[in-house]
């Protein structure tokens, strides 16, 4: 689905994090709200809001790591706050479903790690924002935004009680500020950054598009989930496969020697696995989130091929092999 003509689209001056902080301080206030935790950015929303803008009527609904909090208890005639997928977490919304169409309050949605992944329901969604960094691969510090008429319509007739800094500011006079979103920029941003991002849009054309780039990242995590089923010592975080991320695969060690391990010791495996394969050039960066339960995260998104995946697991056995092997010979 693609992101209606009557939505307006704009390029923030910061990461997908700045982009909703951007959204959230314009728009709420106005009636009530209700968060949605389940990893580590939704939470930082729930801080946001809670710590920062202190407003009052709030409800908050947390999950712990690997679940999804029970979105029928969520009230439509408040906003919303939520992730569409957790990147520290591996769990995504299964779909849109549970977003009415006639909906009393807006529904605000990070969807970093979501957008060009997997199918995002824009319809359902009347402030979405993620960045160029993820499922694209581009430059981290530049998130996009995208509002739908409802929420232009809340910017032009509410006007929050805090002082906005002048980077979030995106009406004036009461009055949507439209240059922002017909290229416009409050601050100009590097253009060989905007270069790259054309660049990888032009490479998912040529993939065949929206379609193939889903197809790609699902293709990954089928690739990881055959692997995950044929070795005992690691399963995925989310247990339920319809709401497993396709981009950030999220895993568990539940080795019953790793179980019987303290915290401190369980922290280091996966420590140590990442370090011995970044050592051998073979991945990086595929320790877990630092505030997730201990674990491995194996990007999965478009830009990652099914056979260097395949080519990966091999090596996670190995590696997590020799680490038991050091640390019972300790």
């Amino acid at each position: 689905m693609k992101i209606p003509d009557s939505y307006r689209v704009a390029i923030v001056p910061a990461s997908d994090t700045g982009a909703i902080e951007m959204a959230l301080w314009s728009l709420l206030g106005a009636r009530g709200i209700d968060i949605l935790a389940w990893e580590s950015f939704g939470a930082a929303w729930v801080s946001d809001v809670v710590k920062q803008l202190r407003l009052d009527d709030i409800n908050v609904y947390k999950a712990d790591y690997g679940e999804l909090p029970d979105l029928e208890r969520v009230e439509w005639s408040r906003d919303v706050v939520f992730t569409w997928n957790g990147t520290t977490s591996g769990v995504r919304v299964p779909d849109g479903n549970w977003i009415p169409d006639n909906r009393e309050g807006l529904s605000i949605c990070d969807a970093t790690s979501a957008v060009f992944a997997m199918p995002v329901e824009w319809e359902k969604l009347d402030v979405v924002t993620w960045s160029w960094q993820k499922v694209m691969g581009g430059e981290a510090q530049h998130g996009m935004l995208v509002l739908s008429p409802r929420a232009v319509q809340r910017l032009e007739s509410y006007t929050p009680d805090w002082p906005l800094p002048k980077i979030f500011r995106l009406t004036s006079d009461g009055k949507l500020i439209e240059g922002i979103f017909k290229g416009e920029t409050i601050n100009t941003p590097s253009m060989i950054c905007v270069e790259d991002a054309l660049d990888g849009l032009r490479w998912g054309k040529a993939m065949g598009g929206l379609e193939a780039l889903i197809a790609r990242s699902n293709a990954n995590l089928s690739a990881i989930s055959s692997w995950v089923g044929r070795t005992e010592w690691v399963d995925f975080l989310a247990v339920n496969p319809l709401i497993r991320s396709n981009t950030s695969v999220c895993l568990s060690i539940v080795d019953p020697w790793f179980k019987k391990l303290a915290l401190e010791q369980q922290l280091v495996v996966p420590k140590k696995i990442d370090s011995f394969l970044e050592a051998e050039h073979v991945a990086y960066d595929i320790n877990g989130y630092r505030a997730a339960p201990p674990g491995l995260r194996i990007w999965a998104g478009a830009t990652v091929e099914t056979d260097d995946l395949e080519t990966l697991f091999p090596w996670l056995d190995w590696a997590f092999e020799k680490i038991r092997y050091e640390m019972e010979e300790v």
